[in-house]
């Protein structure tokens, strides 16, 4: 059975996309125990399964059951568009234990025994503790899997909204929300979401927060149950070439048309993305990034433009013609 968004009128105003460093950490732990979220990020996975042995997940993972809820106190929406992961960890030691207790009550009832487990019952009898205990595995977490990758991760989300955005202007909200996800449908102000249960809200002019993950593929979430923020978490674009090594996607072709350096930063842009970003990624100085990024957009071969802070870069029709064109020949 569907579950139905209803908008009214001023929720069409308040609709807004997120980045969630917290929400990458947690999806990025529920990932190793997912063989289904694994095909993408395999590279990822060998890279980091020695240091990943080293962390105690087993309290993390006691709440992320196969198929039932998962406590929202533990995601709350995202502080601001743009929200670091410290500024979202320090929201998250500030939830009121009570409602932490409640709300890890209803998911340790997903996972058969977990209730009666000795962890689940000390969480229930001093909830306190609980939200310290998990919130310290979580920041360890960012730590060792994701916060050495953020900067691309980052990028690629942050492409992700700059296109969705784009789409947003060109067919509206209606049209957007079909795209992000095969399981989404509109109708007549109503998004619809195929999920095993049938769920009913009204905005109320709260909006809706649209957020691209990286972990989350190939899975959408949906976050309607009050009194949380009415969120959408869907799989970022781009998903398939976050891990590719830069040396080994750059054709010869190009190499020999612009040089290795440049040649590598217009392959890396098959998604716009950051100096800083782009500078991790390749394992090259930002300042020689900066150089061959200027280089290729006095040459039309990309363009740039302010997103927050920062300046993305993505490549002209031409710039996607010259790399496509080498790739395939």
């Amino acid at each position: 059975m569907p579950s139905h968004l209803h908008f009214d009128e001023d929720d069409f105003l308040r609709c807004r996309f997120a980045v969630s460093p917290l929400w990458e950490t947690q999806e990025a732990v529920r990932t190793l125990r997912r063989p289904d979220r694994q095909g993408y990020h395999a590279p990822w996975l060998r890279r980091i399964s020695a240091v990943a042995a080293g962390l105690d997940l087993a309290p993390l993972w006691l709440l992320m059951p196969r198929r039932g809820h998962s406590p929202d106190w533990l995601v709350p929406p995202p502080t601001g568009p743009a929200a670091s992961f410290e500024e979202e960890l320090a929201a998250l030691r500030t939830v009121d234990p009570e409602t932490a207790r409640a709300d890890t009550a209803r998911s340790l009832a997903d996972t058969p025994g977990a209730l009666e487990s000795a962890t689940g019952r000390a969480w229930l009898a001093d909830p306190a503790r609980m939200v310290r205990e998990l919130t310290r595995a979580l920041e360890a977490a960012w730590r060792v899997l994701v916060a050495p990758d953020w900067p691309r991760l980052r990028a690629l989300l942050e492409a992700d909204i700059a296109f969705h955005s784009r789409r947003l202007a060109e067919v509206g909200l209606g049209g957007l929300l079909p795209e992000i996800h095969r399981r989404c449908g509109w109708r007549s102000g109503t998004l619809t979401v195929a999920s095993p249960g049938a769920y009913e809200r009204r905005l109320g002019g709260q909006g809706l927060v649209l957020m691209p993950s990286v972990f989350t593929w190939p899975d959408l979430v949906s976050t309607f149950d009050p009194p949380a923020l009415p969120t959408l978490v869907y799989p970022a674009r781009g998903i398939g070439g976050l891990w590719t090594d830069p040396a080994e996607a750059t054709p010869g072709a190009l190499v020999r048309l612009l040089g290795r350096g440049r040649a590598t930063v217009l392959t890396a842009l098959a998604e716009p993305a950051t100096t800083t970003a782009l500078a991790h990624r390749l394992r090259l100085a930002p300042s020689s990034v900066s150089a061959h990024l200027a280089a290729l957009r006095d040459a039309g071969l990309l363009t740039s433009r302010r997103y927050g802070h920062q300046v993305l870069y993505e490549r002209t029709p031409l710039g996607i013609a010259l790399a496509s064109g080498a790739q395939s020949g």
